[in-house]
C-alpha cells in the first residue's frame, strides 16, 4: 500500500494554509514501537480465537500460558521498520507510483511471445542489480496470476481524502491552490523589494517578455477536458 500525503493542510476556517515542518512524518522509533504493539495484539487475539497452529518444536505454544511467555520475550525485543527518504526526490516517487495507477498487472511491452500454450514474458531480477531475463508460463497459469491483480468487486485501487476526497475536491483544491499562491517566499519578499517598478514580476511571458497574469487555475482533470488556445486570439 502507498500513500501520498501533503505536507501541511487547510486551517479550520479554510482561510490560510499551515504548513507542515520537513521533519513531521513518521518518527520511525515511535513507528517501530507502535508496529510492534499492533502485530502482537493481532497474534494473541488470533491465538484466543484458535486461528493459530504451531507443530513440532513449537507445538507447546498451543497452551496460552507458554503463548504468552513467548509473547513477552518477543515484546522485549526491539522491531526495526524501515523507513527513509525516497532517492529520487518527488519526481521519482510520483513516477514510481504512476507505473501502479495506471496500469495493471504487466505491461505489453514485457510479452515477448505466444506459442505452443507457452507465454513468455520479461521480468527484472531485483536480486541481482535488476538484470532483465525471461520467463515462460502456461497460458493458464500467466492468466491466473494476471487475475491476481484484478480487484474485487467494491474496491478501488486508488482512495482520496481530505482536500482530494471527490465530494469536496471542486471547492477544495482550487481553494488550496489561491492559498498557496499567496504565500510569499523570503526571495519573492528581496526580489519585490529590490525592484523600484511597482510593476515589477517573476513572471514573464517568453514571447513578448511582458507581465503574465494568472486568470484561472484547473485542475489535471478540467485541463484535460480543455482544447488548446486558438493561436490567432492570442497577442
Amino acid at each position: 500500500m502507498h500513500c501520498v500525503v501533503p505536507a501541511g493542510g487547510l486551517a479550520p476556517d479554510h482561510t490560510r494554509w499551515i504548513g507542515a515542518p520537513s521533519h513531521f512524518f513518521l518518527p520511525v522509533k515511535v513507528l517501530s514501537r507502535v508496529f510492534r504493539g499492533k502485530f502482537v495484539a493481532g497474534l494473541r487475539r488470533l491465538h484466543r480465537q484458535g486461528k493459530l497452529s504451531f507443530s513440532g518444536r513449537l507445538s507447546h505454544l498451543h497452551n496460552p500460558q507458554a503463548f504468552s511467555a513467548w509473547l513477552r520475550s518477543v515484546y522485549r525485543s526491539d522491531w526495526v521498520v524501515y523507513s527513509k527518504p525516497p532517492f529520487g526526490g518527488p519526481e521519482h516517487v510520483l513516477h514510481y507510483l504512476g507505473a501502479y495507477t495506471h496500469r495493471i498487472a504487466i505491461s505489453n511491452h514485457r510479452l515477448v511471445d505466444l506459442a505452443d500454450g507457452m507465454v513468455t514474458f520479461r521480468w527484472r531480477d531485483s536480486v541481482h542489480k535488476n538484470k532483465k531475463r525471461l520467463a515462460r508460463l502456461p497460458v493458464e497459469e500467466f492468466l491466473r496470476r494476471f487475475l491476481l491483480h484484478v480487484l474485487p468487486r467494491g474496491f478501488v485501487r486508488i482512495r482520496h481524502f481530505g482536500f482530494y476526497a471527490h465530494r469536496r475536491r471542486a471547492a477544495l483544491v482550487p481553494l488550496c491552490g489561491r492559498l498557496l499562491g499567496a504565500i510569499e517566499t523570503p526571495a519573492t519578499n528581496q526580489v519585490q523589494r529590490s525592484d523600484p517598478r511597482p510593476d515589477a514580476t517573476l513572471w514573464k511571458c517568453p514571447h513578448c517578455q511582458g507581465a503574465m497574469v494568472v486568470v484561472e487555475r484547473l485542475t489535471p482533470q478540467e485541463a484535460r477536458l480543455r482544447s488548446p488556445p486558438d493561436p490567432t486570439s492570442c497577442s
